[in-house]
C-alpha cells in the first residue's frame, strides 16, 4: 500500500445540506486506515454530534474500487499508532466504538473486507455498490475481527449465517448481504453516494430529536454508551491479547506477505 499524496488530507468532510459526508481519502492505499484516518473520521464524527444543524452522517471511500481495506499494514509494520492519539476509545478508524446520536449511513463504494465490513457493521444503515463484497477474513491470518466484527456479525445476521462468515473467513456479495439483511440497498456502480444521500434525506425530513431518541433506545444507550456491547468489547480485547502472543498470529501475516499457505500449529 502507498501513502496518499502529502498535499491530500486522509479524510474529507463536507456538508451536503444537513448531512455530513465523510470520505476516507486514500484510494492509492485502498482507503486503508492509519492514524490520520482515525483522527479525521473521529473528529468529523465528533463535530457532527456537536452540531445541531447536522442531522445525519454518510461515510464512504474515495475511488471506485475499495470502501476500506482495513488497517494499513505498512503503518503497523512501522509501529505507527493507527488509532486517534487523544481518543483511542473511539476504536478503529475513530468510528467503530464512537456512538453518536445522529444516524450514520455507510455508502460502500467497493470492496469492504475486514475493517471495511466492521465500519459497515458499526453504521445504522448501509447502501452498497453492486460490486461490493463483505467479509471477515481475519481467521485466515491467525487473528480475529477485533473492531466489533465478531459480536456484531452474529447480532445483525441469523446466527448460523454469521458464524459461517466468521469461521470460514469467506466473503459474500452485496446481493447476498442485502438478501440476509446485513445491508439496506444494492445500487448500480457509481451511484452509491447519491443513493446514500437519498436515504439520508428520507431520515432527515423527520423530527431530529425524535430520530435521535429512537436511535438511543434502539441501541440501549446509557450516557453515550451502547451498554449491551461492552461485554463483547471486553471479551474481544481479552481474546486478542492471547492470540497476539501465539505463533499462529505471526505465521498468518508472514504467510500472506510471502504469498504462501500458512502452516498452523495451534500454539
Amino acid at each position: 500500500m502507498t501513502d496518499a499524496p502529502a498535499d491530500q488530507p486522509a479524510v474529507l468532510a463536507e456538508r451536503r445540506g444537513n448531512v455530513m459526508v465523510i470520505t476516507i481519502n486514500r484510494p492509492e492505499a485502498r482507503n486503508a486506515v492509519n492514524g490520520a484516518v482515525s483522527v479525521g473520521v473521529g473528529n468529523a464524527l465528533d463535530e457532527a454530534q456537536r452540531d445541531p444543524d447536522v442531522r445525519a452522517v454518510v461515510i464512504t471511500g474515495a475511488g471506485d474500487k475499495s470502501f476500506c481495506a482495513g488497517a494499513d499494514l505498512k503503518a503497523i509494520s512501522r509501529r505507527e499508532n493507527i488509532y486517534h492519539p487523544d481518543r483511542p476509545e473511539w476504536g478503529f478508524a475513530g468510528y467503530v466504538h464512537h456512538f453518536i446520536d445522529k444516524p450514520t449511513i455507510a455508502a460502500v463504494n467497493g470492496t469492504a473486507l475486514g475493517g471495511g465490513t466492521e465500519l459497515a457493521l458499526a453504521s445504522d444503515l448501509v447502501v452498497a455498490d453492486e460490486r461490493a463484497k463483505f467479509g471477515l477474513p481475519e481467521v485466515k491470518r491467525g487473528l480475529i475481527a477485533a473492531a466489533g466484527g465478531v459480536f456484531r456479525i452474529v447480532q445483525q445476521l441469523p446466527r448460523k449465517v454469521g458464524m459461517e462468515l466468521l469461521l470460514t473467513g469467506e466473503p459474500i456479495t452485496a446481493a447476498d448481504a442485502c438478501e440476509w439483511g446485513l445491508i439496506n440497498q444494492v445500487v448500480k456502480g457509481g451511484t452509491v453516494l447519491d443513493a446514500a444521500l437519498d436515504l439520508a434525506a428520507r431520515v432527515t425530513v423527520n423530527a431530529p430529536l425524535s430520530v435521535q431518541a429512537s436511535k438511543r433506545i434502539a441501541y440501549g444507550v446509557d450516557d453515550g454508551v451502547v451498554t449491551d456491547e461492552e461485554a463483547g468489547w471486553a471479551r474481544t480485547m481479552n481474546e486478542m491479547r492471547g492470540l497476539l502472543r501465539s505463533e499462529d498470529a505471526r505465521e498468518g501475516p508472514l504467510a500472506f506477505a510471502e504469498k504462501r499457505e500458512p502452516v498452523w500449529k495451534a500454539r
